[in-house]
């Protein structure tokens, strides 16, 4: 086992690769002893901070990580972070909300005044007060998570984006206008991980486009899930359905809106160099738009890029990329796509060949459907199972997760010439499956972090 110093310097010198012209080169034989170490070190220095993460290493017996198998007790469900009753989230009760996010966190969530919160959003808002910026998923379907960062974590997820897009080929110039398309939620790592890239491509003398809507806050949404659920059980009195209605109502012209102002915007600059950026969902809709207005990639200029997300679950043709890209003349070499999670920091870029790499300071963790073993990485072949990941770059919370995708993986080289682990396009979520997804550690977590709030 390495020194103490040679200890302290593995995260450092794993999270610094990200400054690497090409940090996917380095295989996974050549990086496992030193990924260990650096996780070891991150538990070493955080197991006394994270109150969760010393309820799982007690739970597993775990005093110290020697190879790969000894971080899997340590993961956390991706459901950790959405483990607080909902009932505190619906009543407004922020000081128990505060106990249960302290339990997640490395730094301590230290009681506040929250007489005058008048809602989700202010709440978020007074957190970063103490330098907590909390960043939520949509929770369209249900609770939202929320996941506590540090400045730390917000300057990182935007320089290892920009990194990655520059991997993927795209040039930072500054020679573009940014036209975004549909709307993301108001998020600090939404907002943070978005600056450095529009700096790096946009043409500063360009006004860039956004569409001219209201917010999308996660208050916003949490409140309309809320509302569903009332109206669903029989709990809602017909003022509250009728607010209900009158808000989707409002959403839905928003978001055609959104979608007519895009189209319109493209249209307008399609002589430029553009630099579109949007969900596949929302991309489509103005694709589709656009044909519809009889415009297609004749009309465009040759050298626009893309910088795309998933579908959150929206219904859309088997070949909506393709439609995409031929609409506004874009070639798959000027397409930068990601694969990642709210949970880490940092996104697995797609190669020419289709497959996702895995950064050097990201271990990626490959475990049975329940997520209790871990599946040993064979030296040649592709194999399936539940994605896990350690990210070494997080500071604000645990950097140990277990997904709820169903992935398949290899750790050989890849077709592309590079030899980082990665993941092959066609990722599922085991939400979706018949089966679906029946982690077996999130029990214990959720019963955990509601015991000791």
């Amino acid at each position: 086992m390495a020194t103490t110093a040679q200890l302290e310097s593995q995260v450092d010198r794993l999270v610094n690769m990200v400054e690497d012209e090409n940090p996917f080169e380095a295989s996974f034989d050549e990086l496992r002893e030193a990924q260990a170490e650096a996780v070891n070190e991150r538990f070493q220095s955080r197991v006394d901070q994270i109150k969760l993460l010393r309820n799982r290493a007690e739970e597993g017996g775990v005093s110290e990580i020697r190879r790969m198998e000894d971080i899997v007790p340590l993961l956390f469900a991706h459901t950790a972070y959405k483990s607080y009753p909902e009932s505190w989230l619906v009543e407004e009760k922020w000081d128990r909300l505060g106990k249960w996010l302290d339990t997640v966190s490395t730094y301590r969530v230290k009681p506040m005044d929250t007489s005058k919160v008048t809602g989700l959003d202010d709440w978020l808002n007074l957190l970063t007060t103490q330098e907590h910026y909390v960043s939520c998923s949509s929770g369209t379907t249900g609770k939202c998570s929320m996941m506590n960062a540090t400045a730390i974590d917000l300057d990182f997820c935007g320089r290892a984006l920009l990194e990655t897009i520059k991997w993927a080929g795209l040039k930072p110039n500054q020679d573009r206008m940014m036209i975004s398309c549909g709307q993301v939620a108001s998020t600090p790592r939404n907002t943070a991980t978005g600056r450095p890239m529009f700096e790096a491509l946009v043409d500063p003398s360009v006004t860039p486009f956004r569409a001219d809507a209201p917010p999308i806050t996660i208050g916003s949404i949490t409140e309309m899930v809320v509302m569903r659920k009332k109206i669903a059980e029989g709990s809602a009195t017909p003022s509250d359905i009728a607010y209900f209605e009158e808000v989707a109502e409002a959403r839905a012209k928003s978001v055609a809106s959104v979608t007519e102002q895009a189209a319109d915007a493209l249209i307008a600059n399609r002589h430029r160099k553009l630099h579109i950026t949007g969900l596949f969902g929302p991309m489509y809709q103005v694709a589709a738009l656009l044909r519809e207005r009889g415009f297609s990639g004749k009309d465009f200029a040759e050298n626009s890029t893309y910088i795309s997300g998933g579908l959150k679950r929206m219904a859309v043709p088997d070949n909506y990329q393709d439609i995409i890209l031929s609409t506004f003349n874009i070639t798959p070499d000027r397409i930068a796509h990601a694969y990642g999670m709210q949970e880490i920091n940092t996104t697995a870029p797609r190669c020419r060949h289709g497959r996702y790499h895995v950064a050097p300071w990201v271990v990626l963790l490959l475990l049975d459907e329940s997520g209790e073993n871990l599946i040993a990485p064979p030296a040649t072949g592709e194999v399936e199972g539940r994605a896990a990941f350690y990210d070494l770059s997080m500071d604000g919370r645990w950097g140990g997760v277990i997904s709820g995708d169903k992935i398949r993986a290899i750790w050989e080289p890849c077709a592309c010439g590079n030899r980082s682990p990665s993941i092959a396009p066609d990722i599922q979520r085991y939400a979706d499956l018949a089966s679906g997804d029946k982690i077996a550690c999130s029990g214990t977590i959720d019963a955990y972090v509601r015991g000791v709030t």
